[in-house]
């Protein structure tokens, strides 16, 4: 078949051809927009689930679903060890820059950046010399007094406050994404929290969505116990064999273009249903396909091409940032799991290493900062990437 009609687009946070199984999510944070213009109090938003499942994507899409309601709205990806004024300072002059074209005050404007470029500029260390000083291309003059007293918890909630209120001038609101949320610094979350309990009380149009690994709600309740209440937690999990088939179908079909029933099933089988690797096999299939429609044997043959693919870009640059002593605790778990999507007990990976379990702490603690695993519930352990178990247990070391 055409390959250059493929119409399957595996890649990080690329939007599929056909987006299924979310309309249940993007339902919901219609809602959220309506409400939230109606002057009807609603709590931000976290996504959480494994690498894999399309969080990314539908991040952008919940944007896009904003800026078509006339929103102000900005995305930002949380980097481990780096603060949060700069990428938030970048988001939100984006999320103004959207709502000053609707704005009648060209002051008023001017006065909000103001404020934001104060909060931005406290990014800099108050050591940092004048030649090495960031500067947040914000083209009018800092403001005094106001997001800029170098307490991130007390400057985010004023420089929140001066964005909401501008979107309420516009009768319209903010959305504030962030992706990867785990890997937001403990102080900013912390801030991060309270800015949003802070204006949840008195109900302004600001809406933070957040999305990251399973543990996350975990990280945000070690900051705050009252994040629990603050934000609405979505699971985003695999796709439902009905969903999954249609992924598949609604994009061939499109391009006038059939596939077998049985073909559906080995993609479904060698997929698991997550959407990452539905558009891995999905395009190895099209493109093994000698003729129209794709067959169960095409998917056979295709299969070890995408999974040769995949254990480069998407599984070997996850395993080759661990360690030695790292790459030995994720084989035992693989091991234990038996290459299943399951979590494990930390102490059974150190009876199977024969190690104390403390000994093997540090290995754990780094595997979860790199986002190899992560740890629901105390004692627990699991991979954060679907199939990981068993592409490790494929491994020819």
């Amino acid at each position: 078949m055409d390959p250059v009609r493929n119409p399957f687009a595996p890649g990080a946070g690329q939007r599929p051809p056909e987006l299924a199984g979310r309309d249940k999510e993007l339902g919901a944070f219609d809602v959220v927009l309506e409400r939230v213009a109606r002057g009807r109090p609603e709590r931000s938003l976290v996504l959480t689930g494994l690498r894999g499942v399309g969080k990314t994507v539908l991040l952008g899409e919940l944007r896009s679903m904003a800026v078509k309601r006339g929103w102000g709205a900005g995305k930002i990806e949380a980097r481990p060890e780096a603060g949060l004024r700069r990428p938030l300072s970048a988001a939100l002059h984006r999320a103004i820059r959207d709502l000053a074209v609707r704005h009648r005050a060209p002051d008023r404007v001017e006065s909000v950046l103001g404020v934001l470029k104060a909060f931005a500029l406290r990014a800099n260390p108050d050591d940092a010399k004048l030649r090495d000083r960031w500067q947040p291309g914000i083209d009018v003059p800092a403001a005094q007094g106001r997001a800029d007293s170098g307490d991130i918890e007390i400057d985010l909630v004023e420089l929140f406050t001066e964005v909401a209120e501008l979107a309420q001038d516009v009768g319209t609101g903010v959305a504030l994404l962030i992706d990867e949320m785990q890997d937001v610094p403990p102080d900013d979350i912390s801030a991060l929290c309270a800015a949003c309990h802070e204006l949840s009380q008195s109900g302004a149009p600001l809406v933070v969505v957040g999305a990251g690994l399973p543990h996350l709600p975990a990280v945000l309740s070690a900051s705050k116990s009252y994040s629990e209440r603050l934000f609405r937690y979505v699971r985003i999990d695999r796709l439902s064999r009905e969903d999954a088939d249609r992924a598949v179908l609604a994009p061939v079909e499109r391009e006038e273009a059939g596939i077998a029933e049985e073909a559906l099933d080995a993609l479904f089988d060698a997929s698991g249903g997550y959407p990452y690797f539905i558009q891995a096999y999905g395009k190895a299939a099209w493109d093994a396909a000698p003729a129209d429609p794709i067959t169960p044997l095409d998917v056979a043959v295709a299969a070890p091409e995408a999974d040769a693919e995949l254990a480069v870009g998407f599984f070997g640059s996850r395993y080759e940032r661990a360690t030695p002593a790292e790459r030995e605790y994720l084989r035992s778990m693989a091991e234990l799991t038996d290459g299943k999507d399951a979590g494990v007990n930390t102490a059974q990976v150190a009876e199977q290493l024969g190690r104390k379990p403390s000994s093997l702490s540090p290995a754990r603690d780094s595997l979860i900062k790199k986002g190899l695993v992560y740890s629901a519930e105390r004692g627990q352990i699991a991979f954060t990437v679907p199939h990981f178990g068993r592409f490790l247990l494929g491994r020819e070391d």
